[in-house]
């Protein structure tokens, strides 16, 4: 941004260079390697949300974060993909790794066993990883001991062992002898679970240093920290990949003076004017993570110079030497890390004069400023610092959440009890349970077609006189979060709900029908695409819950994440003295285009009765006599649950 900006102080986010390191890491990686994005930290100092969100968007498999306290961030701000907890984790947070659905890593029995009682006691199971301790003398199973505890693990009743890793000490250095030796031991453990019949999954070894330094280390994840925030792990790696720093720290002039010479700067006055100095302040100090130690010999950027700081940095201002930048003045940028016309602060060398390493300087600068997220060119996103700072326990509990959003609502609605219907209705019966993740919809596009049966038709169905023949054809974009899902038809409310707590349900029916249940003729998926390929659909099964049509498979697999279209193709049959057809949408959704094309048919007279929460209340309606009526609401604009439409109509006896 070369505009003055509106804050104190703030660290821009360069989505473009995130976008382009994750290139080269999907280069590096291979076609064998998912990628698991590290975002402990708040990640590196970058905005763990925004982040976490663009690295998904990029094709990350995983998010790797340092406790749970992180892990729950996550949650909280919206993220649904699975979220590996790289530390071991104490007891104490079981509560909460169980409750936000984390999934943690083991380093020994003792933890193993607790978390297992407790997701048994709630009638759960968790995948969980093991840390195998090959030589970083930290967290993990010692390689020596960890073929029997992961014996005793897998015998554990509520745990799935998905994931092995281990971690290499030193893979910044190619030359050191422990990386091979790490290697060595990992490869052994494998081989003897191979040989016990064990195989786990998900095996991961390499960090960024092992993702440039050891190509052969991948296997079938590697985790990816440092080197996606555009720095090497060393800097005698420069280069070994296309790297480009994401993160700049800035900030703007607030005073600037002319002093004589002899005139002390700062506390202790350890900076006195040797002749006619210009003086200029910045409001950031070690309170913002820009350190005390560099103080004296720290430089920032200012029209594209390098000027010093003088006097020593403090909690909130910082003092810096302008004369030779005669024509700046106040309200100019000053560039702490990053890019300023030609000039550069490199994270590495603030390290070195810090006498600390690139990651510290990334974790801790600008720590109470907001991160400012630059796409292409432009800031497109605001990430206040409040909303990186973990929500106290008080806060977050669930009680609080539903006290917030009430409290929204009656402002919104300018009317409590109003507020608070909205409130039971849109909220209370959809998300409820503490469990159920909120999901996001868009370009949802919903096609009804009703037709009279064909004579062929009703040859094989004698009681077809009494039905249309309804074809739907749904499709909306939204995050896949399983290989294998299916689509449910239930029978009654009651069912209906029993679907809305099955997470692996994808798409809802209820079919109103006197029989005791519902024929596989009846309700038909004839078709299941995402992305526009076809979907296999498994097997049909008749539950107590109503119909279920299964889908998906092994070839979703690079799919899981992300975001893709899925399209649903439906045929049913509609009483015909039920002479009313409604579409409701459950989830937040941005865009919507409904059609109900009739044309043909003995319906007449078809009216909408469209109910829809959001900025535009009320959808552009279309209208074509006697053949369709259709409504939609702009791609960009959102429409919250519960809203939807009736479309109600008479009938030519």
């Amino acid at each position: 941004m070369n505009e003055p900006s509106q804050y104190r102080s703030w660290v821009e986010i360069d989505l473009d260079a995130f976008r382009q390191n994750w290139e080269e890491i999907r280069r590096l990686a291979g076609d064998r390697s998912r990628i698991l994005q590290v975002v402990k930290a708040d990640a590196y100092g970058h905005g763990a949300i925004e982040i976490s969100q663009h690295a998904l968007r990029n094709g990350a498999s995983f998010l790797g974060v340092a406790n749970a306290d992180e892990g729950v961030q996550l949650r909280v701000g919206g993220i649904a993909a699975p979220v590996l907890i790289l530390s071991p984790s104490p007891l104490s947070e079981i509560d909460e790794i169980v409750k936000y659905d984390l999934m943690p890593s083991v380093s020994d029995l003792e933890f193993a066993a607790a978390l297992s009682r407790s997701l048994e006691k709630r009638g759960m199971r968790l995948p969980v990883h093991v840390e195998v301790d090959t030589g970083m003398g930290r967290g993990g199973i010692l390689y020596s001991e960890a073929l029997e505890t992961i014996r005793s693990i897998l015998s554990l009743p509520c745990l799935d062992v998905e994931g092995i890793f281990s971690h290499l000490a030193s893979s910044e250095i190619r030359e050191d002898r422990l990386n091979e030796t790490q290697w060595e031991r990992f490869s052994k453990l494998l081989a003897d679970l191979d040989a016990a019949g064990i195989r786990i999954p998900i095996r991961h070894f390499s960090n960024s240093g092992g993702i440039l330094n050891f190509p052969g280390y991948g296997l079938d994840l590697v985790r990816a920290g440092i080197m996606t925030y555009g720095i090497y792990p060393s800097p005698t790696l420069n280069g070994l990949a296309g790297l480009s720093p994401v993160m700049s720290f800035k900030t703007s002039i607030v005073l600037v003076k002319e002093f004589p010479p002899g005139y002390s700067i700062g506390y202790n006055g350890t900076f006195v004017t040797k002749r006619n100095t210009r003086i200029a302040t910045i409001p950031v100090g070690y309170g913002d993570g820009y350190g005390l130690l560099l103080s004296k010999i720290g430089e920032v950027l200012v029209r594209g110079t390098r000027v010093p700081i003088v006097g020593r940095v403090s909690m909130d201002m910082t003092t810096i030497d302008v004369t030779g930048v005669p024509e700046c003045r106040t309200g100019d940028e000053v560039v702490l890390l990053g890019r300023q016309g030609k000039g550069y602060i490199p994270a590495n060398e603030i390290a070195a004069k810090a006498g600390t390493i690139s990651y510290e300087v990334l974790c801790t600068m600008g720590k109470r400023a907001p991160r400012v997220f630059v796409n292409k060119g432009k800031p497109d996103a605001v990430e206040p610092r409040l909303r990186r700072v973990f929500i106290p326990g008080e806060e977050r509990s669930i009680a609080r959440i539903d006290q917030i959003i009430r409290s929204c609502l009656e402002a919104r609605a300018n009317d409590r009890e109003l507020g608070n219907a909205i409130y039971y209705e849109m909220l209370e019966t959809l998300f409820g349970k503490e469990n159920r993740q909120l999901e996001l919809r868009s370009g949802f596009d919903y096609r009804i077609r009703v037709r009279e049966f064909s004579e062929e038709e009703k040859q094989g169905d004698p009681g077809s006189e009494l039905f249309f023949k309804v074809t739907t054809q749904v499709g909306y974009t939204k995050l896949l979060k399983n290989r294998v899902f299916f689509i449910g038809c239930a029978m009654t409310n009651e069912q209906l709900s029993q679907l809305f707590e099955d997470p692996a349900c994808e798409y809802r029916w209820l079919f109103n029908t006197r029989n005791e249940q519902i024929r596989e003729e009846d309700f038909r998926v004839q078709g299941v695409r995402i992305d526009g390929s076809p979907v296999p659909i498994l097997r049909t099964d008749q539950t107590g819950r109503g119909l279920e049509v299964w889908c998906g498979g092994e070839e979703l697999e690079e799919k899981l994440n992300r975001p893709v279209r899925l399209e649903i193709q439906i045929v049913t049959k509609k009483v015909k003295r039920n002479r009313l057809f409604s579409v409701y949408l459950v989830y937040p959704t941005r865009g919507l285009n409904i059609d109900f094309d009739y044309e043909g048919t003995s319906i007449r007279n078809v009216r909408e009765v469209s109910f829809f929460s959001g900025k535009h209340l009320y959808p552009e309606v279309r209208e074509e006599r006697g053949k369709s009526v259709a409504l939609s609401i702009g791609e960009n604009d959102w429409i919250f649950p519960t809203s939807g439409v009736t479309f109600v109509w008479d009938l030519d006896l």
